[in-house]
């Protein structure tokens, strides 16, 4: 009887167009932002900072990217962790050949240059779509390994191929500990969630769905191919970007070239179908779970005391991580949000279900 909607009476457009529309969801999600910047930087471990939490709010930033124009705009991409090889090398030079730079500066430039990137290799959907553009973005991730493995200059002529930055400084703010990398990383991806929330739910989110749902009638009604796709390449390339750039200089600290291989994209591509596509809630429920569940499964011989060497309980967690990825695929296709949706419409209505 918590979940219910008598009495919330909206009588603006403004009131019927917010973005929580129910006073319980609003109140759970100010409940939940106190919690996740008062509450978990008092009850969290070193370990769970660094393990679970912060490669947790990077990858969901990347994962929004990826939903944004595989989701939302129906453009096939496997190969987005291309996009955030050139933002963390984008953000490694500006930061190296600029060090005047603010941080936030840098972040926003290597986003910027990342779109630029995603909007070049976002060319061939104007003509292709389906397996063809998938194949066509997976030369992207060929491509940028290639170039950031045999140019040398985007690692500063380092013989080994990988990169070190130094700890990142924020107007005085030196963001080393664990504690500091997650608010940081925390306030990044609540920003961005708060801007993908706007733009899907704006004119240019519209044009991205039409295209998705029915490309000639939309073209039809007057909605440009090119400027659809290309914008969702570009802002979904410049939310990789960033993410890539946070993942260098937050999570990793040194990196190579295979450190943004196929198997993150592919990764990523699981994050959105697993937590539902055209979700913005979905990418968060994808990456937590591609992220804690490899960790459960590594962590469940050790519970029951079951003695297998280290080989077997890596290659019986890749199993039974596939197999969970196929149930849930066939269970629920639209994904984990999906299973939210329906969760929230139950207590709507209960206990009078009709």
């Amino acid at each position: 009887m918590l979940y219910r909607e008598n009495g919330q009476f909206k009588s603006t457009y403004v009131a019927d167009q917010q973005m929580l529309p129910i006073l319980q969801d609003r109140w759970f999600m100010i409940g939940l932002l106190v919690f996740a910047f008062a509450g978990v930087p008092i009850l969290a471990s070193d370990y769970l900072f660094l393990s679970i939490l912060i490669p947790f709010l990077i990858l969901t930033l990347a994962a929004i990217g990826l939903n944004l124009l595989v989701g939302y705009c129906g453009q096939i991409s496997i190969g987005h962790a291309a996009f955030m090889s050139v933002g963390a090398y984008a953000a490694y030079n500006l930061a190296l050949r600029i060090p005047q730079l603010n941080f936030l500066v840098v972040l926003v430039l290597a986003g910027l240059i990342a779109a630029l990137v995603g909007m070049l290799f976002g060319i061939p959907s104007l003509r292709i779509k389906g397996l063809y553009l998938a194949v066509a973005t997976l030369a992207a991730q060929f491509f940028m390994d290639w170039v950031f493995a045999r140019v040398k200059w985007f690692t500063n002529y380092n013989s080994s191929g990988s990169v070190s930055t130094a700890p990142v400084e924020l107007f005085g703010w030196a963001i080393e500990t664990p504690t500091d990398k997650y608010l940081f990383l925390l306030g990044v991806l609540v920003v961005f969630t708060l801007i993908a929330k706007n733009l899907v739910r704006g004119h240019l989110g519209r044009e991205w769905m039409a295209m998705r749902d029915m490309d000639v009638a939309a073209e039809v009604i007057g909605i440009r191919p090119v400027y659809a796709k290309l914008t969702a390449f570009a802002v979904s390339s410049f939310y990789c970007g960033v993410a890539g750039a946070l993942w260098g200089f937050i999570y990793l600290g040194s990196w190579e070239p295979l450190a943004f291989n196929l198997t993150l994209s592919l990764n990523l591509l699981f994050m959105i179908i697993i937590g539902g596509m055209g979700s913005l809630l979905g990418s968060y429920f994808g990456a937590a779970f591609i992220v804690i569940l490899p960790i459960v499964l590594d962590q469940i011989p050790l519970w029951f005391g079951i003695p297998i060497s280290t080989a077997m309980a890596s290659h019986l967690a890749f199993m039974i991580f596939g197999g969970l990825i196929v149930f849930f695929l066939v269970v629920e296709p639209h994904g984990l949000a999906r299973l939210w949706a329906i969760g929230k419409e139950k207590l709507r209505l209960w206990p009078f279900p009709h």
